[in-house]
C-alpha cells in the first residue's frame, strides 16, 4: 500500500472527525430515543441491551462491536480494497472507543425529533466515509461489495435487511421504539442517497458535429465507453450525431463540463438509470 500525505491525511482527518460525531449521535440521540439504527450499530446496541436486561451484565460497546464487524472486515480486506478497509477500521474503533467514554448529552426527549434528526446525521456521517473511501463498517461492507459484484444501488436492500432487526428489537424490548427507529433508518437512506452517488447511474445522450471528440472526452474523463449513432435534424435536415454513454453520478457533471469544453454546442440529455445490465466500470477502491 502507497500512501500520500496530503491525499491520506484528508481521509483520516474525515474518518475521524466522523466517528466523533457517530459517537455523539449514539449517546445523544440513538440512545436517549431507545432507538436501534440497524447495521452493525443497530445489532451492538441489540446485544448490549439484551445483555443488560437479560443477563444484568453490561458488555461494552466497542467489544461487541468489534466482533460483529469481524467478517465484514474481512469481506472488505478481500474483495473491495487494502486501504478502504484500514481506515473503515480507524472508524470502527474510533467510533467504539468514543461511545464508551464520552458522556451524553440529551438534546430532546421528543422520539420523532430523534428520529428524524439521528437518522440525517447518521446518513451524513456514513456518506463522509464513503466519500473518501472507507466506511462506519458492518453492513456498508456488504453495500459495497454487492454493488461492485451485482452492479446495483444496494442500500436498499441493507434498509430490509436492517428491517429485521429492528423487528427482533420490537419483539424483546417493545414496537414503539422499533417503529421509531424505522424512521431513523429511512431517514438516514435517503440521506445516503442524495450524497453518495457512486453506485447510481446516468444515461447521456450527446447531440453533437464532433462526435469522436465527445467519446474521447467521456473516455478520459470517467473510463467509460460510448455508441455513436446517425442522425437528421428535422428542422434544418442537416446530418447529426449522437452519443450515447452511462456514467457514475457521481462523476456525471465532471463529464458534462468536459463535454461542453470539447463541443459548446453540443446538446446534452441526462437520463437517471434505473437498472443496468453488463459490464460497467468501476474506479476501483484503494
Amino acid at each position: 500500500m502507497k500512501f500520500d500525505l496530503k491525499k491520506d491525511g484528508k481521509r483520516l482527518f474525515v474518518v475521524c472527525l466522523a466517528s466523533v460525531i457517530m459517537a455523539l449521535n449514539i449517546k445523544s440521540f440513538v440512545r436517549t430515543g431507545g432507538l436501534y439504527p440497524g447495521g452493525a450499530t443497530g445489532l451492538a446496541l441489540l446485544i448490549q441491551r439484551s445483555a443488560s436486561m437479560f443477563l444484568h451484565v453490561a458488555i461494552p460497546y466497542s467489544v461487541v462491536n468489534i466482533i460483529l464487524n469481524a467478517i465484514p472486515v474481512y469481506i472488505g480486506f478481500r474483495f473491495i480494497g487494502k486501504k478502504f478497509t484500514l481506515y473503515s477500521c480507524v472508524t470502527i474503533l474510533l467510533t467504539g472507543f468514543l461511545t464508551d467514554i464520552i458522556p451524553g448529552y440529551v438534546i430532546t426527549y421528543d422520539t420523532l425529533l430523534i428520529s428524524i434528526f439521528g437518522g440525517l446525521i447518521n446518513g451524513f456521517v456514513i456518506s463522509m466515509c464513503l466519500i473518501v473511501n472507507a466506511t462506519t463498517g458492518g453492513t456498508d461492507f456488504i453495500a459495497i461489495f454487492l454493488s461492485q459484484k451485482k452492479g446495483i444501488d444496494s442500500w436498499n436492500l441493507i434498509f430490509g435487511l436492517n428491517a429485521v432487526i429492528l423487528a427482533i428489537a420490537g419483539i424483546l424490548f417493545g414496537w414503539d421504539k422499533a417503529l421509531y427507529s424505522i424512521i431513523f433508518q429511512y431517514t438516514s437512506t435517503q440521506v445516503l442517497h442524495l450524497l453518495y452517488t457512486k453506485y447510481q447511474q446516468q444515461t447521456l445522450f450527446i447531440v453533437t458535429n464532433r462526435a469522436w471528440d465527445v467519446y474521447e472526452a467521456i473516455s478520459k474523463v470517467s473510463h467509460h465507453g460510448a455508441t455513436i449513432m446517425n442522425g437528421e435534424g428535422p428542422y434544418e435536415h442537416e446530418e447529426r450525431q449522437v452519443v450515447y454513454s452511462v456514467v457514475s453520478r457521481s462523476e456525471s457533471k465532471e463529464v458534462i463540463e468536459a463535454i461542453q469544453k470539447t463541443d459548446s454546442h453540443a446538446f446534452i440529455n441526462a437520463v437517471k438509470t434505473e437498472h443496468l445490465a453488463g459490464k460497467f466500470y468501476f474506479k476501483p477502491n484503494e
